[in-house]
C-alpha cells in the first residue's frame, strides 16, 4: 500500500508548518505529562521537570543537529551555512539524548540532586516521546527499510519496503509501557528505569537500524548500531552496580 501524505500541514504568514514539527510537539508535551506525574510518585518537586527541560531541550537540539553533521561532513564542509538549517532535516536522536543527558546531568549536580532518581522520570516520557515522533519518518517517507515481500511493507518510490519507522513506534511504545509501570511504583532502585531503558532502546534500535538504508556509516559500520550495542553494555552495567547496592544494603 503506497502512502502519499503532504509534510506540510499548513502556513502560517507563509511559513510552512510541518506534520513532523507538530507530532515532535505532540510527544514534547505528553513527555511533561508523563515526567510531571511521575516526579509526584517519586517524591520530587514536578517544578523540577520543566526546569531540567529548560535547559536540556536546547542541549538535545544541539546534540541531535551536531551528531548527525559530523557524520555527513563531506557534504557540510562545502555547505557551512546549512549546517544552521534544521528545515532541511538532519536530526538524530542519539546525538540528542547525548546532549540532554549532559547538560541534565551538570543542571543536577550544581543542585546537588541524584541524577539516576531525577533521570528515572524521564525515561518513560522520552520512550513516549519517540514513538509518537517516529510518524514524522512515515509522513516525510524517510527512514525506512529495505525491500521486503512482508504483507506490511509500505510503497515507497515504487518499491515495498519495511515500515522501520513502524517497528520502531510500536517498540518505543512498549518500552513507555512497561518502564511507566516500574517507575509508578514498582521501581526497586534509583536508575532502574534509566538503565532499562538503555538496554531495552539499545537493542531495539539495533535491529531495527539493521534493515535501514540510511545509516550513518563509519569505517564501514553503522554508528546507531554501535551506539545501541554501547547503550546496552552500559545500561546492564549500571543495573548490575545499582541493584546489588540494594542487596547488600538488605
Amino acid at each position: 500500500m503506497e502512502f502519499n501524505i503532504n509534510p506540510v500541514a499548513f502556513e502560517i504568514f507563509g511559513i510552512e508548518i510541518m506534520w513532523y514539527a507538530i507530532l515532535i510537539s505532540i510527544g514534547f508535551v505528553l513527555g511533561i505529562v508523563v515526567a510531571t506525574k511521575l516526579a509526584k510518585f517519586n517524591n520530587i518537586d514536578p517544578d523540577l521537570v520543566v526546569d531540567i527541560l529548560l535547559f536540556a531541550i536546547p542541549a538535545a537540539i544541539v546534540g541531535a543537529r551536531l551528531y548527525y553533521v559530523a557524520f555527513e561532513w563531506d557534504y557540510y564542509k562545502d555547505n557551512l551555512i546549512d549546517i544552521v538549517n534544521l528545515r532541511l532535516g538532519g536530526l538524530a536522536i542519539y546525538g540528542g539524548l547525548i546532549g540532554a543527558f549532559i547538560v541534565g546531568a551538570i543542571y543536577l549536580k550544581k543542585k546537588k540532586l541524584s541524577f539516576f532518581k531525577v533521570v528515572d522520570i524521564f525515561m518513560p516520557a522520552i520512550a513516549l516521546g519517540q514513538s509518537i515522533g517516529r510518524w514524522g519518518n512515515f509522513i516525510n517517507q524517510e527512514a525506512y527499510g529495505r525491500v521486503t515481500n512482508l504483507p506490511w511493507g509500505i510503497i515507497i518510490n515504487g518499491e515495498k519496503v519495511h515500515p522501520t519507522f513502524l517497528y520502531e513506534s510500536i517498540g518505543d511504545f512498549i518500552i513507555f509501557i512497561i518502564l511507566y509501570r516500574i517507575c509508578k511504583g514498582n521501581k526497586k532502585f534509583d536508575g532502574q528505569v534509566f538503565s532499562l531503558y538503555l538496554i531495552l532502546y539499545g537493542i531495539l534500535r539495533f535491529f531495527v537500524e539493521g534493515l535501514r538504508i540510511d545509516s550513518l556509516y563509519i569505517f564501514n559500520f553503522r554508528v546507531s548500531q554501535i551506539l545501541s550495542l554501547i547503550l546496552v553494555v552500559v545500561g546492564v552495567l549500571i543495573y548490575i552496580r545499582k541493584s546489588k547496592k540494594i542487596n547488600k544494603k538488605i
